[in-house]
């Protein structure tokens, strides 16, 4: 099945000009409401909200934007697909001679589902890197010599109750031509973190001449998230403050992982600075949790009422 380009741009509902603010912006507007936890309709909201993460990925990251927009519907002639290729040296080849292993079968030939990524993404932007035996070379017979298939890596979008909670996924792949895809049940552990690798053993590449399959890699990245970004095992979060209050302090009701927290805010909060609620950002390898921090962005109106306008400029006079 051929497979279909998909445009981010509109995926966002941003125009191909727009700055990483109007971006971010979109991404927080269209992931707040179609955020599973939110719509009745779960399963298609998971479905539209993995939609926006994507493209949110791809328009998020100068250099993958660029990428995007230097082949647009044209991808596929360019050699799309940045995962191993034997022989390669297309623009997001891994290049590298010596064929692709015994069994045929390097990093380009699997196919997943239910890693978090459509198929344009992975054929795109997907990391598929095949590492091990390379088969062939110098005339010297390896007949004899038991061959280890490849490795293979590719990426798995957690999120962040996943993170939290542990989970088991269901991952299906497919290698090379064959029309039977295989199911794994795959664990995922509580406090995963991001770039850690999560191991198949034996679901990599065939072996040759009595050698083990390689091992498959799940190489593990955070899914975005509408209201929370993350430093490591914290967890930020930033409260738009208006100017008034900001001056006048009060208190602030802000979301966290955990439910709903109330912080206080003194009189005089500038722009930036962090309140720490320890103990509920990521877990750790220890199984302790870092810390939460609410950062202040103190908010300007870019328009004024005549009245507004009118004590603002009775304040510039008292200051």
């Amino acid at each position: 099945m051929a497979v279909q380009f998909r445009d981010y741009y509109e995926t966002l509902g941003v125009s191909k000009s727009a700055s990483a603010d109007v971006i971010k912006s979109a991404f927080r507007k269209l992931a707040r409401k179609h955020h599973p936890d939110l719509a009745k309709d779960k399963k298609a909201a998971e479905e539209k909200f993995k939609e926006i993460n994507e493209a949110y990925e791809v328009l998020s990251d100068s250099e993958k934007r660029k990428k995007y927009d230097e082949y647009g519907s044209n991808w596929q002639n360019a050699g799309a697909g940045s995962g191993f290729r034997s022989g390669g040296g297309g623009p997001f080849g891994a290049g590298g001679g010596g064929g692709a292993g015994y069994g045929g079968a390097d990093a380009s030939d699997f196919h997943f589902g239910g890693t978090g990524y459509s198929d344009f993404f992975e054929q795109f932007f997907g990391t598929r890197r095949g590492r091990g035996y390379s088969g062939g070379g110098g005339g010297v017979d390896f007949e004899e010599t038991p061959q280890r298939g490849r490795d293979i890596e590719a990426d798995i979008l957690v999120t962040l109750e996943e993170v939290l909670q542990g989970a088991t996924r269901q991952i299906s792949f497919r290698k090379g031509s064959s029309p039977q895809a295989q199911t794994y049940t795959v664990k995922i552990p509580k406090g995963v973190r991001q770039g850690q690798r999560i191991r198949l053993a034996g679901q990599g590449g065939e072996g040759g001449k009595r050698g083990e399959a390689g091992d498959l890699y799940l190489r593990v990245k955070l899914q975005q998230h509408p209201d929370f970004s993350f430093d490591g095992a914290d967890i930020l979060h930033e409260v738009d403050v208006p100017a008034w209050q900001a001056v006048l302090g009060g208190e602030l009701t802000i979301p966290t992982p955990d439910g709903r927290a109330k912080i206080k805010m003194p009189a005089g909060t500038q722009n930036g600075r962090k309140f720490r609620i320890p103990g509920r950002g990521l877990p750790e390898k220890n199984g302790v949790r870092g810390d939460f921090y609410a950062i202040v962005e103190v908010a300007i109106p870019e328009t004024l009422t005549p009245e507004q306008k009118a004590l603002w400029e009775q304040l510039a006079k008292l200051g």
